[in-house]
């Protein structure tokens, strides 16, 4: 038994390295590193209780025991705390419908927890009851991805770019009175200081400020940005304006074209945006053919929570065409023991 978690855990492993190392911007990183950690967890469990060592079997406890407590009651207080950070959130940043995103995720929490209490396939026809049992597959499915997308998001920040970078791409984020407001000053000041450290050491990068004109602005998010870099000491000629991007895919597809009329193709681009946003940008990156890869900024704690829910329904539409052909079989599944029920009873 410990030979087959040994050798699954390392061929699992493998997969992994192989697929993050060659671009770690993928959503299955996620997955195939909770496979792993899955299996590396079951085998430190099975190698400590089957010790005869006290210490190491009280070692081998406690992932136990915090696996119980996740399925136990991680949804509880997974609920408790969206509502607490709904309340932190609003009062700090206003009552806007997207910050009432960690609001309605508790709701739904909550949701979950009193059906699963009142357990209501027990009232359910027999007929109807593999309907229930494929919307709960459905849910389940969900979270599932959803965990895997937070797992690659985590194993992306450690993403560390060389200081090579012949560009760095600053991702707009929407003007303020035509001013830069705090949110977007950050990925700024993020390209700065990566521009520094570079400059000291070789030659420094050219500064792509990518973002058009809003409908209610009166310049460029482009301008706007090179205004406040050069304020901030960044040589004129060290930057350029991309002002016609009206969103992040565009952002990456108009920046590359302007590195390529300038470089051809060899050349080395990073990209900067805040950390929550940096998974999905990559994802655009890749789609846009740009091989460049993100640093991103450092974002409020209380604000983190309610930005992750909006990166996931984002990343959902994204890849909608692949959530609906596997949400399409589930239904389409259920349906069909539905109608064998109906027939049979």
């Amino acid at each position: 038994m410990f030979n087959f978690f040994g050798i699954t855990t390392v061929i699992f492993l493998v997969i992994f390295l192989y697929f993050y190392l060659t671009d770690p911007r993928r959503t299955i990183n996620g997955l195939l590193f909770n496979l792993f950690f899955g299996s590396l967890s079951i085998l430190l469990i099975y190698s400590a209780l089957s010790s005869k060592n006290p210490f190491l079997v009280v070692i081998g406890l406690v992932p136990f025991f915090v696996i119980l407590f996740a399925f136990s009651f991680g949804l509880f207080a997974l609920m408790v705390g969206m509502f607490i950070n709904a309340k932190i959130l609003i009062k700090k940043e206003g009552r806007r419908f997207s910050n009432y995103l960690t609001l309605l995720f508790g709701i739904c929490l909550l949701l979950l927890i009193l059906i699963s209490i009142i357990n209501p396939s027990r009232f359910l026809s027999v007929k109807i009851q593999p309907l229930y049992a494929g919307m709960t597959f459905i849910i389940l499915y969900l979270f599932v991805n959803l965990f895997n997308f937070l797992t690659a998001y985590f194993l992306y920040q450690f993403n560390r770019p060389k200081y090579n970078q012949d560009f760095i791409i600053v991702l707009g984020s929407g003007l303020i009175h035509d001013k830069v407001p705090p949110l977007l000053a950050s990925r700024i000041n993020k390209a700065i200081e990566f521009y520094g450290k570079q400059a000291t050491v070789t030659t420094p990068p050219t500064i792509i400020f990518s973002g058009g004109k809003g409908s209610d602005e009166n310049l460029a998010e482009a301008e706007a940005m090179q205004n406040y870099a050069l304020e901030k000491g960044i040589p004129l000629e060290q930057t350029i304006k991309e002002d016609r991007s009206t969103n992040t895919y565009e952002n990456m597809l108009f920046s590359k074209k302007i590195m390529d009329d300038l470089h051809g193709a060899n050349y080395n681009s990073i990209f900067t945006t805040n950390n929550f946003h940096l998974f999905r940008a990559g994802l655009y990156a890749k789609q846009a053919g740009l091989n460049s890869q993100g640093i991103g900024s450092k974002t409020a704690l209380y604000y983190w929570p309610n930005a992750m829910i909006r990166e996931y329904i984002a990343l959902v539409v994204m890849n909608r065409k692949r959530h609906s052909i596997v949400i399409g079989v589930i239904l389409g599944f259920s349906i069909l023991l539905s109608i064998i029920e109906y027939m049979v009873l």
